[in-house]
């Protein structure tokens, strides 16, 4: 796959989009519609990013094609990580536009390995976006 084998026939590319320009060595597992590569900028052994080939932002303007490749590729990639990593579990995540944290405009999905230990109290896992409504046990 050559660098800008990322792209669809029908999409421009951002001249700053670093997912649209993806080296083929860093593609682990491809299918028509998405890759999967592992995450430049880690939290965790093993974290790994869906990514659509079509440069779209959002989640939402996905075909269903597309969420269906990123649903095919994200079983493959945590038996990848398991295989790998022997996780004791798993954060799934989207940032949705630039509220929501979104710093790449092009839409990529985070599968995180969670290790016991690897945070003090991992209880509410992604309502921590909002520290001061993740603890809702109290």
């Amino acid at each position: 796959m050559r660098a800008t084998a990322m792209l669809s026939s029908h999409s421009p590319m951002p001249a700053t989009c670093p997912f649209c320009t993806l080296p083929a060595e860093r593609v682990l597992h491809a299918d028509a519609n998405a890759v999967v590569i592992r995450d430049g900028f880690p939290v965790s052994p093993g974290h790994t990013l869906l990514i659509p080939r079509r440069h779209v932002a959002s989640f939402f303007d996905l075909s269903a094609a597309e969420r269906a490749s990123l649903m095919t590729l994200l079983d493959w990639a945590k038996a990848e990580i398991e295989r790998e990593h022997r996780p004791d579990g798993f954060n799934i995540g989207i940032n949705d536009g630039p509220a929501a944290g979104q710093t790449v405009s092009h839409l990529h999905v985070h599968l995180i390995p969670r290790y016991l230990g690897d945070a003090a109290a991992p209880r509410g896992g992604v309502r921590w976006v909002i520290p001061t409504r993740a603890k809702y046990w109290d």
